[in-house]
């Protein structure tokens, strides 16, 4: 076995996301791959835009829409987050397994968070968005998170993961 990063990229297991830096991907990013189970068939995933609020993914979607009526039968979901696109550096990325929780127009936590969704994806005019996604068909999926199945951070591996001197050291086993 090489050295990680210079002649080896075989095993990341020590160079995943570390806490503080994945509250920072969750902060600065706001699309997500959305992984649920469809019935009786193959795992499906969507992209969608996401809050991460109180330790929690919070996504509006549309009750007809596959991966709403899928959970009510499978409430098990994984939702997959990189920096693509972001100001982070280098490639980052995160799999949170979690089990999502419906939420209904009217309830209280519908209403907070549709908010919050406005003001986070649309900070010049959250009310406009606010409009647009408040409907009877709309619902809020809150994914609360069970664990991490996978993350990485090139940032902790030598030139990026593509050779070179590291960044961020990687972590003591």
């Amino acid at each position: 076995m090489g050295k990680l990063g210079i002649d080896d990229v075989d095993d990341l297991s020590g160079v995943t996301l570390l806490a503080k830096d994945r509250e920072v991907l969750f902060a600065q990013q706001s699309e997500c791959t959305f992984i649920f189970n469809r019935s009786g068939g193959w795992p499906s995933g969507v992209v969608m835009s996401f809050v991460y609020h109180e330790e929690c993914l919070w996504i509006a979607s549309v009750v007809n829409r596959p991966q709403v009526a899928c959970l009510a039968e499978d409430p098990r979901v994984t939702v997959v987050v990189s920096n693509a696109g972001t100001q982070t550096p280098a490639r980052q990325m995160i799999a949170v397994r979690g089990v999502a929780v419906i939420h209904e127009p009217g309830s209280e936590t519908f209403e907070n968070m549709l908010h919050t969704i406005g003001a986070r994806l649309q900070p010049a005019d959250p009310m406009a968005f606010v409009r647009l996604l408040d409907t009877p068909k709309r619902r809020i999926l809150q994914v609360i998170p069970a664990g991490i199945s996978s993350s990485h951070d090139s940032r902790r591996m030598p030139g990026d993961g593509r050779g070179g001197p590291a960044k961020i050291a990687p972590e003591k086993k």
